[in-house]
């Protein structure tokens, strides 16, 4: 089976396209080597590939007749994507709601409640 169908069958992928665009772009490797979408692959071999800034390790297991469903997607695939992947996705993404560039655009309404709350706090004398 090609990489690309199977990375779309087990659901990593919505479409074939994006998983052929991937895979066209070097985010897609299969046993350690950049490969094209038309690279097939076998029981036991290694996937790696990145997605949203993660890079997922998947050992696959068995091929799939089509796509499946998202229960029966552990049947085709060992995902063995260490922790550390995913934690540095949700900081990622924490750090991406607080931080906005000096001078891009209007203040958002919770900036705008944050500014007034600041300007009408009450000072403190020494």
């Amino acid at each position: 089976m090609r990489v690309d169908k199977f990375l779309w069958c087990i659901r990593y992928y919505k479409t074939r396209s994006i998983a052929t665009t991937a895979c066209k772009k070097g985010q897609v490797k299969v046993n350690e080597q950049v490969v094209k979408p038309s690279r097939d692959v076998f029981p036991l071999d290694k996937i790696e590939l990145r997605k949203d800034q993660i890079k997922y390790q998947l050992t696959i297991n068995d091929l799939p007749p089509n796509r499946v469903g998202a229960k029966l997607v552990d049947i085709y695939r060992t995902d063995t994507t260490p922790k550390e992947a995913f934690e540095a996705q949700k900081l990622l993404k924490y750090s991406k709601d607080y931080y906005r560039k000096k001078g891009t655009g209007r203040p958002t309404k919770k900036d705008r409640r944050d500014i007034d709350d600041f300007y009408d706090a009450p000072k403190v004398e020494e």
